[in-house]
């Protein structure tokens, strides 16, 4: 049977899959369109499977909030090429995980992956179908729940690129997501002080110690800079002791307190942070993608 463009262009509609994947499943299928759909499916594990290995370093952040105000999840997706975070198949996807994020509330991203999309596919199989009709690698990469019984949620997205949640307990809906966008703009590490592990204090220190000893100083003012140096790191690190983005002269510490607010805790993702890239010129990537 003839495989003609008006068939190629309904199948490429209803599967979100590439235009000759298409005319090669219906070559296959000898023009049977539901058949060449399954074939299609089927097929989706093996190309998985195949294109897992590639790095997904570019995606989407995705955050939804309960009725109640009280809840709240953030996940990121991830895709090989930013091109591909702009397709509906992709958007489609993450706004599906991040319903289901929400009903499910998951503590980590191992009880996510254990769900079952609304239509009983489980995630695997959902992810396999993303892979088979972008011709990407696609990964789930990670989930984070946070409850605000007491409190209040702030939500902060900048792009599609970083989302930030925040939980104050006292203070108002503006303040939490002022405090959210300066994590978004910031990236301390932890709430405070005590929150800091040892080993970042004693490596960050020991750096202090070789630089001002190599300015030749005594003991005596080589311990007096240090304790001015790890003052400032700790400042610089920690939430509560930065310079709020929007008035610098106070700190986010001294902020929330004049509010009669606490941070409790926040969550701040930014696609593919920490994912090493793989270096590649555009030509190289061009002729990576011609060969699949």
């Amino acid at each position: 049977m003839a495989i003609t463009v008006l068939m190629v262009k309904e199948l490429r509609e209803r599967t979100g899959a590439g235009m000759m994947d298409c005319k090669k499943a219906l070559s296959e299928t000898n023009g049977d369109m539901e058949a060449a759909i399954d074939l299609m499916r089927t097929s989706g594990a093996a190309k998985a499977a195949k294109k897992s290995g590639r790095i997904a370093a570019e995606g989407l952040v995705k955050v939804n909030v309960s009725t109640d105000g009280k809840t709240a999840t953030i996940l990121e997706v991830n895709s090989e090429t930013d091109f591909v975070t702009k397709g509906d198949v992709f958007i489609g996807f993450v706004d599906a995980l991040g319903e289901l994020a929400l009903k499910t509330t998951p503590a980590n991203i191992e009880a996510f992956l254990a769900q079952t999309m609304e239509n009983g596919d489980s995630l695997e199989k959902a992810r396999e179908d993303i892979v088979a009709s972008t011709g990407e690698n696609v990964t789930i990469r990670r989930v984070a729940t946070v409850n605000a019984n007491d409190g209040v949620i702030g939500v902060y997205k900048h792009g599609e690129r970083i989302a930030v949640l925040s939980v104050l307990e006292g203070g108002d809906e503006d303040l939490a997501k002022d405090i959210a966008m300066h994590i978004a703009a910031s990236k301390p590490e932890c709430i405070s002080e005590d929150e800091l592990s040892a080993d970042i204090l004693e490596r960050e220190k020991a750096i202090f110690v070789e630089q001002a000893r190599e300015s030749g100083k005594p003991d005596n003012i080589i311990e007096k800079m240090i304790g001015g140096r790890m003052k400032k790191f700790i400042n610089e690190v920690t939430l509560s002791g930065q310079a709020f983005v929007k008035d610098p002269d106070t700190t986010v510490g001294a902020l929330v307190k004049s509010k009669g607010a606490t941070i409790k805790s926040f969550v701040r993702f930014e696609v593919g942070e920490g994912i090493e890239k793989k270096e590649e010129n555009f030509a190289d990537e061009v002729m990576a993608q011609i060969k699949g």
